[in-house]
């Protein structure tokens, strides 16, 4: 048992101080400043071209949003998040050797181009994240945690924030072992992260983009703005386009679903108008079994 009490320990004084260095130095490789470049470069283009000219620059809840960019990209890891992870991650490898398996991994690609081991996680992880999404809308106790992202109303870069902090243990569990039976080599997944992240902002940015060809390809303003209507088609009652940065998925699997492009179009999800409109709320209301 200490042992998992001093991974818990060192795991969260590392968070710790790792938050501190990111916050107190500008380098190459910092996720809060590359965060923070990354939104002001789409803030700035919203302003500078909005789709939705009618929409105020300070849109409805985009205090509320930037609140759980915080929650959601820091202070949820620093809380405790992170030195949990790390001990059910100790225990799961502790487990598996205890049964004689030493690694998980079943495909060995360290030796290949950075640029293809790149290519191929961001193209395995968005397809399992494809995957995933589509069970927060399809199983009704996942639903409820992903509810909280649907209650956007007006849609801006800072929406993508908006999220039950349940969805992340949702995700990183359900890829945790696809993604470690995959042998990569290198250390630079901030790339791939940081790509996937500026697909997320200009997705539910307030831009009038759709990227010709290429959006049968990448997910992009117009396609995600229809996985947020609140009218879903009768032929898809569960939802259309989960594609976080690939597009190509709902294409392939036909979840694609852009009949028009409405900038105006209504947002949301039947009931909502009774849905709390703040944090804490919001966060509780993703646990009560009741709702519909």
């Amino acid at each position: 048992m200490s042992k998992y009490v001093d991974v818990f320990i060192s795991s969260f004084k590392g968070y710790f101080n790792y938050l501190i260095h990111e916050v107190t130095h500008l380098e190459w490789g910092s996720y809060f400043y590359g965060l923070l470049l990354l939104s002001m470069v789409v803030y700035v283009l919203e302003i500078i071209i909005p789709w939705r000219k009618k929409q105020s620059v300070v849109r409805k809840d985009f205090w509320l949003d930037l609140f759980y960019l915080l929650f959601n990209f820091f202070l949820f890891s620093l809380i405790g998040y992170n030195a949990v992870s790390d001990v059910f991650v100790t225990l799961f490898n502790d487990g598996l050797r205890g049964i004689g398996i030493t690694n998980l991994v079943a495909i060995e690609i360290q030796s290949w181009p950075v640029w293809a081991q790149l290519l191929t996680m961001f193209i395995i992880a968005d397809f399992i994240q494809w995957n995933i999404h589509r069970l927060l809308h399809r199983v009704p106790v996942l639903w409820r945690f992903h509810k909280v992202h649907h209650s956007v109303k007006e849609m801006g870069f800072a929406a993508q924030f908006r999220f039950h902090f349940m969805e992340t243990i949702i995700y990183k569990s359900l890829q945790y072992i696809p993604l470690a039976m995959i042998g990569f080599g290198i250390q630079e997944f901030f790339v791939v992260h940081m790509i996937a992240i500026l697909i997320g902002h200009l997705n539910h940015a307030n831009l009038n983009w759709d990227y010709g060809p290429l959006k049968y390809v990448f997910n992009n303003p117009k396609m995600h703005l229809w996985h947020h209507a609140k009218k879903l088609p009768k032929e898809h009652p569960y939802g259309v386009n989960f594609g976080l940065s690939l597009s190509i998925w709902d294409y392939l699997f036909k979840t694609a679903h852009q009949p028009y492009n409405d900038p105006y179009l209504e947002l949301g999800f039947e009931g909502d108008e009774n849905y709390p409109d703040d944090f804490i709320k919001q966060t509780i209301k993703g646990f009560d079994k009741n709702q519909s």
